[in-house]
């Protein structure tokens, strides 16, 4: 036999040999899943956050709008300026007004006199009064002497009949001057009455005429300031609202009220503790607590409540949340963006694995997985799923992880508490040491139980086109 024969017969032996060596190999790897593991462990500390975003409100603030008709003659703030409660703001024109309460206070200077001149003639009426009682007493008296006299003949009829008119006269004359009184009294009255409802009319004028002058009710800064001197302003009536002349925002208690989404607002508490940050303010988180949790769920696309709407609807709703600043900065302003991060829960000390670890199966996977590692005599036991219940074993989802067993990954179900950012508390189905599959995600969702299963827990080759 020639040599390149037998060069030929060689290289033929050896690539026969090269098939049959990696057949094998593909039938040794035949259903084996690359995954990638970490060991379960505790950790010091474990938190649950409850993220929304919103913008700072101050927890006081008021908008000032017009009091009445007419033009702006003098703005006397600036946007931004810093008041103090009873500073002047604004100025209004208050010509009219200002005639009307001269013109009233003369009414009421006048109402005055004539309630003078009325108590005065009041005061003479009961004078004359007096008098004629005190004419009417001697007269009495002359009359019954004289009724005395009459009877025992000392004095003539004329005599007794002229203390008698006497008499009578006096009585009529008191009578008179009762009457008098009585007039003179009303008279005294109706003029206070007219003076008051003079006073009345003062004070509304008066009123009319302080609207002009706009004040500031509170203290706190002018947040907004849309006017101009000159522009004409009208006052609100029934279902029109006034013209809006600024806003006036007490800063010194901020918050930031944010929108939490409707699955997160259940664990959110009063007075827990939240850490604020602020676009305008970068690299600056600000402490703060929750004081305020909305009660109606608010539509995400329209910014109305439920309660507003008539129809039902199934987008998405959030709930307004106020977390107060502990120390707020000078330098805000109401409407910057904030976003919030609410402190739900923390534990210590906890058994924690990442969340994307956690993975869901059906109850009719577990049995048939269980029968098969049983058929195949396995020694390798797989954890018992919680005891069955009455349903659809296919609907039946049991929530656990794959805990490498040798070369098996075993799916154990798993009791979870708190969630943090990444990981998950386990509270029950792992200890500290285990081995879990933690990735890839494909691997994750597609991994059965009782699969074969090989650990790669090298770092990903970067891409070509990464690498230049």
């Amino acid at each position: 036999m020639k040599t390149w024969h037998k060069v030929l017969i060689g290289a033929g032996a050896l690539v026969v040999l090269g098939g049959i060596v990696l057949f094998s190999v593909n039938q040794a790897n035949k259903g084996v899943v690359t995954v990638q593991t970490a060991k379960v462990a505790k950790q010091d500390s474990l938190v649950s956050l409850v993220t929304a975003s919103g913008e700072i409100k101050p927890t006081t603030y008021t908008n000032v709008t017009a009091q009445g008709f007419g033009r702006i003659t003098a703005i006397l703030v600036k946007e931004g300026e810093h008041v103090k409660k009873g500073d002047k703001l604004l100025l209004q024109e208050n010509v009219q007004a200002n005639a009307d309460v001269q013109a009233q206070t003369a009414a009421s200077i006048s109402a005055e006199s004539g309630v003078q001149a009325a108590e005065a003639s009041s005061k003479a009426a009961q004078s004359d009064l007096a008098s004629q009682l005190a004419n009417l007493e001697k007269a009495k008296l002359d009359f019954d002497r004289g009724q005395g006299l009459y009877r025992d003949g000392l004095i003539p009829k004329q005599d007794f009949d002229q203390r008698k008119t006497t008499y009578d006269a006096a009585a009529a004359s008191v009578d008179s001057a009762k009457a008098r009184v009585s007039l003179l009294r009303a008279q005294l009255e109706q003029s206070r009455a007219q003076l008051n409802q003079s006073r009345a009319v003062l004070v509304h004028t008066q009123d009319i005429l302080h609207k002009t002058i706009y004040t500031s009710p509170i203290n706190g800064i002018v947040s907004y300031l849309p006017e101009r001197v000159g522009d004409y302003v009208v006052p609100g009536i029934q279902n029109s609202n006034g013209s809006f002349l600024m806003t006036l925002s007490d800063m010194s208690i901020v918050t930031a009220e944010v929108k939490v989404d409707e699955t997160d607002i259940v664990n959110v508490k009063m007075g827990q503790e939240g850490d604020v940050t602020i676009d305008a303010v970068p690299g600056r988180v600000f402490k703060g607590k929750v004081t305020e949790i909305g009660s109606q769920a608010v539509l995400r696309s329209s910014g109305l409540t439920t309660t507003q709407t008539t129809t039902s609807t199934q987008e998405a709703k959030d709930f307004k949340v106020v977390v107060t600043f502990n120390n707020p900065p000078e330098n805000l302003r109401p409407g910057l963006s904030a976003t919030a991060k609410i402190t739900t829960a923390e534990r210590k000390n906890v058994v924690a694995i990442p969340i994307q670890a956690l993975a869901m199966r059906t109850r009719k996977e577990l049995e048939e997985a269980a029968k098969n590692a049983k058929g195949q005599g396995s020694g390798v036991t797989l954890a018992a799923p919680p005891p069955p219940v009455p349903g659809d074993p296919k609907k039946d989802e049991i929530q656990g992880v794959f805990v490498v067993n040798g070369k098996k990954a075993v799916f154990r179900s798993v009791e979870t508490g708190i969630s943090g950012v990444t990981d998950i508390e386990i509270t029950k189905g792992l200890q500290p040491g285990d081995e879990i599959v933690i990735g890839s995600y494909k691997a994750l969702r597609t991994l059965k139980p009782e699969a074969q299963v090989k650990v790669d827990n090298s770092a990903p080759k970067k891409q070509d086109d990464q690498q230049s």
